[in-house]
């Protein structure tokens, strides 16, 4: 846990689920950027919080908790940045009735007089987003987005300038950027182009030539990605009624091609993700038709699965938490397996043969075997004992 210092007082602030070593702060410059510009620090001139305020991709929530006494409503794509929001907030003695907390997937308020965007790494995220947001705002709102330097491109920029208004950046202040961006209300706007589809190749198994749905934000969402491919060509080939988990499952073509090669087995998908378990659904729906049973999950890991209760668990883990390179996602993901796992039920992980999962597969199972390797990539193997 660390503490930010603002003009409005000192706030605790730390990422969920925390952990006592956790190297990261709930923060960056970019939040503590935004939150000056909005006090009138620095010579700007104080934004005026009195109306409808939106805040759109607080990453673990530390600007809607400076921000509660304001009453703001927070959207977000991310199941991990609620719960830190909801933390954050009770840490520092604020009611959570004060905040309403959306998804990406709700609707939007009708109206917004104050619009604060943390730049996403996705710029496809970034555009759904704008394109939803779009219709509430108007010629009187502000608008400011955020983000540090090396995530502003110029690309951002004209996303913004293409859906809400004309766009202008602050200077860097400690690495970190503001968006200005006031509305134009006659901006001609085309709709959304998300979510995508696309057929997948042939030779990967099940689910060759099959359609694949990838709502905005989604990792690959034009392709495939190579270590799902290579995954795909290497599931464990099994029959009966099996219960097998697609955890982290992305756009769920890993679960969908699970599914397909064994009719009698259910298919949990499981994402932090709220746009995640949407792709999934809809993939899994596109493939199996709409009567086909599976269960979709978004939240933290294998946290709302009974303890064993599942025969396989399949696990492509990401090991990236926005800009920062990490291994607690993985590690957090291989404890939950190990216990929603039956005895001798199986996790199977594909991951960058660099990343060295197997050592710390051996330490939660006791075992780790190799399926499958190539330069780049790993097929790995655990049994509970």
């Amino acid at each position: 846990m660390n503490r930010l210092t603002t003009s409005k007082g000192g706030f605790d602030l730390a990422r969920f689920p925390e952990h006592p070593r956790d190297p990261f702060r709930a923060w960056d410059a970019a939040d503590e950027y935004l939150l000056r510009q909005l006090e009138g620090i620095d010579g700007a001139e104080p934004v005026d919080l009195s109306g409808a305020v939106v805040v759109v991709g607080d990453r673990w929530g530390a600007l809607t908790t400076v921000l509660a006494g304001h009453r703001p409503v927070q959207i977000t794509d991310s199941y991990l940045a609620q719960r830190a929001t909801l933390a954050n907030l009770a840490r520092n003695g604020d009611d959570p009735d004060t905040v309403r907390l959306l998804s990406a997937r709700d609707t939007p308020p009708e109206r917004t007089d104050v619009l604060l965007v943390r730049v996403p790494k996705s710029l496809a995220l970034l555009e759904d987003q704008l394109h939803r947001l779009a219709p509430a705002v108007h010629a009187g709102t502000v608008v400011i987005g955020t983000g540090m330097v090396k995530e502003i491109h110029t690309s951002t920029l004209k996303l913004f300038e293409r859906i809400i208004g004309p766009t202008r950046t602050s200077l860097a202040v400690k690495k970190a950027r503001l968006i200005f961006c006031p509305p134009d209300p006659a901006l001609a706007r085309t709709p959304s182009p998300w979510p995508h589809r696309y057929d997948l190749p042939e030779g990967i198994g099940a689910v060759s030539g099959r359609t694949v749905v990838n709502h905005a934000g989604i990792f690959c969402a034009e392709r495939l990605d190579i270590g799902t491919r290579f995954f795909l060509n290497h599931l464990p080939e099994r029959s009966g009624r099996d219960r097998i988990v697609d955890l982290g499952c992305g756009n769920g073509v890993v679960g969908t091609s699970a599914a397909l090669a064994n009719p009698e087995a259910t298919v949990t998908f499981i994402d932090e993700s709220y746009l995640a378990v949407a792709s999934a659904e809809a993939t899994f729906r596109a493939n199996l038709g709409t009567d086909a049973v599976a269960d979709f999950l978004v939240g933290d890991g294998m946290a709302g699965v009974p303890p064993g209760s599942v025969d396989l668990v399949l696990n492509n883990p990401p090991f990236h938490s926005h800009q920062a390179t990490t291994d607690a996602t993985a590690r957090t993901m291989f404890h939950g397996a190990r216990t929603a796992l039956r005895q001798g039920g199986e996790l199977w992980v594909v991951g960058n043969r660099h990343l060295g999962y197997h050592t710390q597969l051996r330490r939660t199972f006791g075992n780790c075997t190799t399926v499958a390797g190539d330069p780049k990539f790993v097929v790995l193997r655990a049994v509970k004992r």
